[in-house]
């Protein structure tokens, strides 16, 4: 047995082992509680960086800690493979987006391998294979069939050069202008397929069942957006209605003009001549700014008055409307009433172009003058120049709670000048993507029968192999002779597919579920797999996906639940052949599919069984960057390559820096010289157990004290991967080496304890650092393979018991000696101890005691 440490050649060795004796394969045991890790998938770029290693290597870990409790652990990996690189590779490099994608997938499996995961690669499942987006399409048809998806216009960046569209990230610079000619992209209306994700904006609020980091949950209760209010109508002068939605009814009076979207259907109309020349240069210019710039606090508030007047319901004033694009058709209706005594962003509106403010919310003790306001005010108060209302209490409370919101309403309604509502800012998901490089919608457009979906027998609607690549970006589906030519299922007739492809968090949104049974053909999953495995028990990932991956998947649960497809708690799961969901009187459901459903419909009868949930913890990782404090791009020459570092160093060594550089959920800069550091820890760790052993007589208070070391880390390290604290498992595994080895030099190899201590070492290690934990204890130690079959050790709560303390001794607060005591000594015999301490006596000499005062377990103050 060499002495030298080559993680290389050990790696190699188990990871090889462990494949070959399916160590990790994780199958339905009803004998064992089960838990199913899960880690996002990757992008098959080609590469594992080092952030990939951030994401699943302390992922893994805790996996394997579960593993060791006795858990029957399902820990799966796949590739999320469609989506706009492959295509731009082959634009460039003219190679088929399959074979870049399943290239890089090839590599980057191996790469994974080279972590020593626990990955059952059985389960592996991906996006782009035909068995599993058939899955995907049969999903989308189910969700067609029972009103969740329709069809209508919806704007898309569009190069006029190009002639296609554009994702987000192909849009560039402030003059938003096209990646691939530069030429200045423009908005055009396209007919889009949608989810209606809006059905279920309540219900995705209800955190109840779920372990989520109070910030995704406040992130997704923003991006949802839950508004109580009412809906108002004001009428133009010519009797046009313009419907706001305001959650500040009580503040209508102060209403002094309005705003509409620049996109908004009536800006054409209500325009005079006089306005027309500037309220259509500021369309073009609105039409340049994406939605984020135009909703952006911070930016200077921008609009044209339209030359049209509207009328305010409630005390029929004549109010101008103005055009402005920090209003959206997204939100509401694409119009707002605004009130610059109460509203900052109308306040700074108003007084930069010189609208009238006026106030009619007032505190106590305080009188208003709109023109000398130097802000708005929005707070508490009783409402003012408000007709029979002045008097009525404000409070900050949201909805009826608030007494004014409530009569202004009630008054509203019975005026017939509007209704109670609940609004959202969560729009239903646009799922549409004129791309080649996805997931085919499934749906055949019959100039007789309209649209209607490809019949289930005939999936999956596979992507054309032989197509054309034109450097315009332009979607080969749309070029191609022959593809989109079909007949129609209703008629026969002749008939076309749709050629766009779905979103790719649509295939994202149910990986979790094709991991059960990845090579299943009867479903998307096996039913009894799902029983036994789902929901997810822990998910990791960043951060960055709480408002679009994390919703989806929500919502698309949620979906499955009440189409009888899935339940996420218990029961599970109920798979059958999907018709017509009908509602409770047998009726097709009503509900009209070219809606969003924004708003509360309370006759919408899809009914909602108990909540499920696919993924009842998440926690997120932070990020790594790179040396120089900045997130790592190639551009920057900053980014650091695992593969290099695994070569240097070792798989185990890259495994437990990862988790111990930085607190997992925040992450941090890389340290080149950080790293050595964890690499000294496993080759004296090493050294440990393969040096020759110092032997002698040790005290059985020696060998007392350091099993309390070993059990009080013990009971350390178990709480810290049970909260996610990897850094503070790898510090208290190298304390308790240093421990060790200082007992090593004391003689404690030659006690009985000595081996039993050496294996709780190598058991509490074994999750982090996988391999030399097993090259140790099978190989050196001898012990039954594999460790990671070993169980969990149990902390000896007894043993870390302490028999003695420490109490300080203070003479009128300042230290004066330390004394060892019985750990159960009482408060008079603490005192009689401190009193009787030789290093206090010369403070104490001729002095007057005044009293003493006993911290038990930690002090004792002689006040003199």
């Amino acid at each position: 047995m060499t002495s030298e440490y080559k993680p290389g050649d050990i790696e190699t060795k188990w990871q090889k082992k462990w494949e070959a004796d399916g160590l990790y394969q994780a199958d339905i045991d009803p004998s064992k509680k089960k838990f199913y890790a899960l880690t996002m998938l990757p992008y098959p770029s080609g590469e594992m960086h080092i952030g990939h290693w951030y994401a699943m290597a302390p992922s893994d870990a805790r996996a394997r800690f579960k593993r060791m409790h006795g858990y029957n652990v399902m820990f799966p990996m796949g590739f999320d493979a469609f989506g706009l690189p492959a295509e731009n590779a082959a634009i460039q490099r003219k190679i088929h987006p399959q074979k870049w994608t399943f290239g890089n997938i090839d590599r980057m499996r191996s790469q994974l391998k080279s972590m020593g995961t626990m990955i059952d690669w059985r389960r592996e499942a991906v996006s782009a294979d035909p068995e599993y987006y058939h899955w995907t399409q049969w999903f989308f048809i189910q969700l067609f069939n029972n009103n969740l998806a329709y069809r209508k216009q919806s704007p898309v960046d569009w190069c006029p050069q190009c002639n296609t569209t554009l994702a987000r990230e192909q849009v560039h610079g402030d003059d938003r202008h096209c990646e691939r000619c530069d030429t200045q992209v423009i908005k055009k209306d396209l007919d889009q397929w949608f989810f209606k994700t809006t059905n279920y904006a309540d219900e995705l609020l209800d955190f109840s069942q779920i372990d989520w980091p109070d910030r995704v949950k406040t992130l997704q209760t923003n991006w949802i957006g839950r508004s109580e209010g009412a809906d108002v109508i004001f009428k133009t002068e010519d009797g046009d209605e313009l419907t706001v939605f305001t959650t500040r009814p009580d503040t209508l009076w102060g209403a002094t003009f309005m705003v509409l979207a620049p996109e908004h259907p009536l800006v054409e109309k209500i325009t005079t001549p006089e306005q027309k020349d500037p309220v259509e240069a500021y369309q073009k210019e609105a039409d340049q700014k994406t939605e984020i710039q135009r909703a952006t606090v911070e930016k200077e508030k921008s609009g044209v008055f339209s030359g049209g007047y509207a009328i305010n319901p409630v005390n029929k004033a004549r109010i101008p409307i103005w055009i402005a694009d920090y209003v959206m058709m997204g939100y509401g209706f694409g119009a707002i009433m605004a009130v610059p005594a109460h509203d900052e962003r109308d306040f700074e509106f108003a007084r930069q172009y010189g609208l009238e403010i006026i106030p009619v919310i007032q505190p106590g003790g305080e009188k208003f003058d709109g023109a000398t306001m130097t802000e708005a005010y929005v707070g508490p108060g009783s409402m003012i120049n408000s007709a029979q209302f002045d008097g009525t209490e404000v409070t900050d409370q949201k909805g009826r709670a608030n007494p004014g919101l409530g009569k202004v309403i009630d008054w509203l309604e019975k005026d017939g000048l509007g209704k109670e509502t609940v609004s959202y800012k969560l729009r239903d998901w646009l799922i549409s993507r004129q791309r080649y490089w996805g997931a085919p919608i499934p749906m055949i457009y019959c100039d007789t029968c309209g649209w209607n979906p490809v019949p289930e027998e005939e999936l999956p609607v596979l992507l054309p192999e032989e197509v054309e690549w034109l450097p315009t970006g332009e979607s080969p589906l749309k070029l191609h002779p022959t593809w989109k030519d079909t007949t129609c299922p209703k008629c026969g007739e002749k008939a076309t597919r749709e050629t766009d492809t779905m979103d790719t968090f649509m295939c994202s949104s149910w990986y979790h579920l094709r991991y059960l049974s990845p090579k299943y053909k009867e479903g998307p999953f096996d039913q009894k797999e799902y029983d036994y495995w789902m929901p997810v028990d822990t998910y990791t990932g960043g951060i960055e996906h709480a408002t679009m991956h994390l919703i989806y998947t929500r919502f698309f649960h949620k979906a499955l639940r009440d189409l009888g497809i899935a339940e996420a708690n218990e029961p599970m799961v109920q798979l059958r052949n999907q018709g017509m969901l009908l509602s409770e009187d047998g009726k097709k459901i009503s509900k009209s599919r070219d809606g969003e459903g924004v708003k509360d419909d309370k006759e919408d009868n899809l009914k909602k069984p108990a909540i499920g949930e696919p993924m009842l913890q998440l926690r997120n990782q932070g990020m790594v960057l790179g040396e120089d404090g900045e997130k790592m791009s190639k551009s920057r020459g900053n980014v650091i390559a695992p593969d290099d570092l695994v070569a240097l160093y070792g798989a185990d060594t890259v495994r437990a820096y990862l988790m111990f550089f930085a607190r997992w959920d925040l992450g941090g800069p890389w340290n080149s010289q950080g790293i050595t550091g964890t690499e000294r820890w496993l080759k004296r760790t090493w050294a440990l157990y393969t040096e020759a052993e110092v032997k002698g007589d040790v005290s059985d208070e020696l060998i007392r004290d350091l099993k309390r070391e070993v059990h009080t880390a013990l009971d350390r390290i178990s709480k810290d991967y049970e909260g996610f604290e990897f850094n503070t498992i790898i510090s208290t595994l190298m304390e308790l080496l240093n421990t060790l080895h200082e007992a090593q030099r004391g003689g404690a190899a030659g006690s009985k304890e000595w081996k039993e201590i050496l294996e709780l070492y190598l058991l509490m290690m074994a999750p982090a650092v996988p391999h030399i934990a097993e090259e140790l204890w099978t190989d050196v130690l001898g012990k039954t393979y594999s460790v990671h079959d070993q169980p969990w050790p149990e902390v000896d709560r007894e043993m870390m018991e302490k028999d003695e303390i420490t109490l300080i001794v203070q003479v009128n607060g300042k230290l004066r000696d330390r004394i060892v005591v019985p750990v159960d000594i009482s408060k008079e015999e603490a005192e009689k101890t401190a009193l009787a301490s030789e290093d206090a006596a010369p403070y104490l000499e001729g002095k007057e005691i005044r009293k003493v005062i006993v911290v038990p377990g930690r002090l004792v103050n002689i006040v003199v």
